[in-house]
């Protein structure tokens, strides 16, 4: 499977370590320099601007995908190649998830985890078989993964399920998962 674009599900505030805005900026630099489209969000604020921005500026292609209401709220970023807004957040999923052969989920809040549980469940139920990437950036998803993990021990999901997604440590590691999947 080739690697052609990227969905980057992160959050819309900058959290509380400058350790999560380098990896944002860091990611949307190797996604251009790759070659690797960035599907996103749409904002212009927090992570999501960052990583947008970083792409930008190293040459690589951005869609931006925003529901309407959030035009002030994630101030929709009127810089990127496209940018598509939705009725709603059950459309701007639904269209991310077209636009995209990969996803990548580095550090955001609430909505961060209803994207990746979203995705999660649909390859769970065979509805796409996209790799799923959670990046570790600065120990942010340990706890994530840790509530994935005693789901699966409680026994309210399979051990397969831990299968669907893979836990990588930092923007470089990710790199190279995403290359095995892009031709030479």
């Amino acid at each position: 499977m080739t690697i052609r674009s990227c969905a980057v599900f992160c959050g819309s505030r900058f959290g509380n370590s400058p350790v999560y805005a380098e990896g944002a900026s860091d990611l949307g630099k190797a996604l251009a320099q790759n070659g690797i489209k960035l599907i996103y969000g749409g904002g212009h604020v927090g992570l999501m601007g960052t990583v947008a921005d970083a792409a930008l500026t190293a040459g690589g292609e951005v869609i931006g995908v925003i529901p309407g209401f959030l035009h002030d709220r994630e101030v929709m970023h009127k810089g990127v190649t496209e940018l598509e807004v939705t009725p709603n957040m059950h459309s701007r999923k639904a269209r991310m998830f077209e636009l995209s052969d990969a996803y990548a989920i580095i550090p955001g809040g609430f909505g961060t985890f209803d994207e990746l549980m979203e995705i999660l469940t649909w390859k769970q139920l065979g509805l796409h078989q996209d790799p799923i990437y959670i990046v570790n950036i600065g120990g942010w998803a340990k706890s994530l993964v840790r509530t994935l993990t005693d789901a699966v021990e409680q026994g309210f999901a399979s051990t397969n399920t831990l299968s669907l997604f893979t836990v990588v440590e930092d923007v470089p590691a990710l790199m190279s998962h995403l290359r095995e999947n892009v031709p030479a």
